[in-house]
């Protein structure tokens, strides 16, 4: 795993003064360009007390490791994003495993948005005494940038603050919207039985469980059936229930499940007066998006690169991108525009909201361009074929050596699969192997080789 340091610079810290929330705003993007202190809104929360509790959950996810009985003794800041009428957060536990989103809709805002974009804003531990103490139903004067701090604080004191940036949390936020895409509504819950089941799940369990719509509710089963949504550790759920004071509904997304199923990921969202606060659980509490490899056959695309950057000149702080409506503007195929929105996914350039069934765009303020060249599956793939140590045996054949074992690799137009202990294991389950990303990149360059010609020899030693 590589790990970096990333950086904050605010001018001056969050805070809570005289009625007034204010968060301060590090490196980020906006309409105009990189900004390093933004000013995005300033005005009024029209639902003080659960933004205040969402702003908490939030920053609990943040210094969560759910499979560590000891929480990390650093955090990273949530990311903000300002994009139409509404103001996205966003977090991402320290093990990779839970996502998390607070959408703060248009009519809990009363103010203006001065510029879209997206930055850091600073949660510290004096803010989070204070958040905690809002209540109430009265209108909160909010502000998100440095120019209302500087009116209400007085002071320039700078604050700095430096956190441990492993590349695989950078790849969560990509694969994590992978798996949204495939999600759909399972179960709606109106706010009594939302308490009722969020409440009765066991504390602090780690096991595998599966929701089962039942009446008005859900049901807990210990095996997977059709219809059932899979919950993985209740326990990380946990951030749910200061929230359920405020809760409208609760709703609950997946992939399709029948009776033997394995693991997938899901997705929780507390709907809440004005705003929706909802979380993405990983398959399993031990297993961190980074390593799903959803994204890994379209990064093996050349095309699908030159596409996002088609795609990104497109973008403009939406909150809903339409994959149709960007494959007229851009010229592509629907196809096309799928894999160059899992490309601009990898550069921290969209998400995916479960809730709209939409992506939207925002700007990671990380180094992320990164990315994809480290994730290691993609870059053994790359080395294979660059040392030629694959060779097509016929039209829907391959042989992969990167190791002492030549792999035996299958392929159709859609599926592949491969006699490696990785392929065994998962199934393709976590995606795709090293040696199918590599025999796909040689397909896909339209080479002799790729139209079942071998022209290609097969190397000796390499990695395994």
């Amino acid at each position: 795993m590589t790990t970096t340091e990333q950086g904050y610079r605010y001018a001056r810290s969050s805070g809570f003064w005289s009625g007034r929330l204010g968060l301060a705003t590090s490196g980020g993007v906006t309409t105009t360009g990189p900004a390093a202190h933004p000013h995005f809104f300033s005005g009024l929360l029209t639902q003080a007390a659960p933004t205040a509790a969402g702003l908490l959950a939030l920053a609990d996810v943040a210094q969560a490791s759910y499979p560590n009985p000891v929480p990390p003794a650093w955090s990273r800041d949530p990311v903000i994003t300002c994009a139409g009428d509404r103001l996205q957060l966003e977090s991402f536990s320290s093990c990779c495993g839970v996502y998390a989103r607070l959408t703060v809709l248009g009519n809990a805002l009363d103010g203006e948005i001065l510029t879209h974009g997206t930055t850091n804003v600073d949660v510290n531990g004096p803010l989070r005494e204070a958040l905690a103490r809002v209540g109430g139903n009265d209108p909160l004067h909010f502000a998100v940038g440095d120019d209302e701090l500087a009116v209400t604080t007085g002071d320039g004191a700078v604050v700095e603050k430096k956190v441990p940036l492993p590349d695989r949390w950078l790849r969560g936020f990509a694969e994590v919207q992978v798996a949204a895409v495939a999600f759909d509504l399972r179960a709606e819950l109106p706010a009594g039985e939302a308490v009722r089941f969020l409440r009765s799940l066991p504390k602090g369990s780690r096991e595998v469980m599966w929701a089962v719509p039942a009446g008005r509710g859900l049901r807990i089963s210990p095996r997977p059936q059709n219809g059932a949504v899979c919950l993985s550790g209740s326990r990380r759920l946990g951030t749910m229930l200061p929230l359920l004071r405020f809760a409208k509904a609760l709703r609950v997304y997946g992939p399709v499940v029948g009776a033997g199923s394995e693991p997938v990921a899901s997705a929780w969202e507390l709907e809440l007066p004005g705003m929706r606060y909802v979380l993405t659980l990983s398959p399993e509490v031990w297993r961190g998006f980074s390593g799903e490899g959803g994204v890994l056959a379209d990064l093996a695309s050349e095309e699908a690169a030159g596409d996002a950057e088609l795609l990104g000149a497109l973008l403009d702080f939406e909150p809903h991108l339409e994959p149709d409506l960007l494959a007229e503007r851009s010229g592509l195929d629907a196809a096309r525009v799928r894999s160059a929105l899992v490309q601009l996914g990898t550069a921290g350039r969209v998400g995916y909201d479960v809730t709209e069934a939409a992506y939207f765009h925002r700007e990671l303020p990380y180094d992320a361009s990164r990315v994809a060249e480290l994730n290691p599956r993609l870059r053994s793939a790359r080395a294979l074929v660059a040392e030629n140590r694959v060779v097509f045996t016929g039209p829907d054949t391959a042989v992969v050596t990167a190791s002492e074992t030549p792999r035996q690799v299958r392929f159709s137009a859609d599926d592949a699969s491969c006699t490696c202990p990785w392929w065994t294991d998962t199934r393709g389950g976590r995606g795709p192997c090293k040696h199918v990303l590599a025999v796909r990149m040689l397909r896909a360059a339209d080479t002799p080789a790729a139209a079942g010609e071998p022209n290609l020899t097969i190397g000796t030693g390499g990695a395994a």
